[in-house]
């Protein structure tokens, strides 16, 4: 199995519930590394782009207002990339299914989880389900000076007369 890189976001409740460290705790199990993490403000655009495979669902609206943090008065995530071999599998399966009363009970998903009278899932954690789509999203949440590794092809553009990296 080779590296491989995935990202993982804490959703606005699991930081309001203060779940992060036992998150962390979980995922630290999977020896893998993190090479970038930041907490951000998310705004309805990266919502929406991170979410664009399901903008035809009727749950979309609110899926938005949640990653926003407009469910819970709480406008942070937390966004980590994880590294290394299987990184994607192990992330997954600590995380647990995306339905939180379908996840194992020691998965993240399973002890955090829950889902709201409108059928929404809250489910604390965001992981990517498969490499390419692994990509697309670390592109979206990060820049490429903001990760320790270069896992994507990059070049240096001249951004309103300062000098930047940027994906090609």
């Amino acid at each position: 199995m080779k590296n491989e890189a995935t990202l993982v976001i804490i959703k606005p409740d699991g930081l309001k519930k203060s779940l992060t460290g036992n998150i962390l705790s979980r995922l630290s199990e999977t020896k893998l590394k993190i090479i970038a993490a930041r907490v951000l403000k998310v705004s309805e655009e990266l919502a929406s782009k991170h979410y664009s495979h399901l903008k035809d669902k009727p749950f979309f609206p609110e899926l938005i207002k949640y990653i926003t943090g407009q469910l819970h008065g709480e406008n942070r995530v937390m966004a980590l990339i994880y590294w290394g071999k299987d990184a994607i599998g192990k992330v997954r399966q600590i995380a647990g299914a995306t339905n939180p009363e379908e996840a194992d009970p020691v998965s993240v998903r399973g002890a955090y989880g829950r889902i709201l009278t409108s059928g929404l899932y809250e489910n604390v954690i965001h992981a990517s389900s498969d490499p390419a789509e692994a990509e697309r999203e670390i592109k979206l949440w990060f820049e490429p000076e903001e990760i320790v590794y270069e896992l994507y092809p990059s070049e240096e553009r001249e951004i309103k007369g300062t000098k930047k990296r940027a994906w090609k």
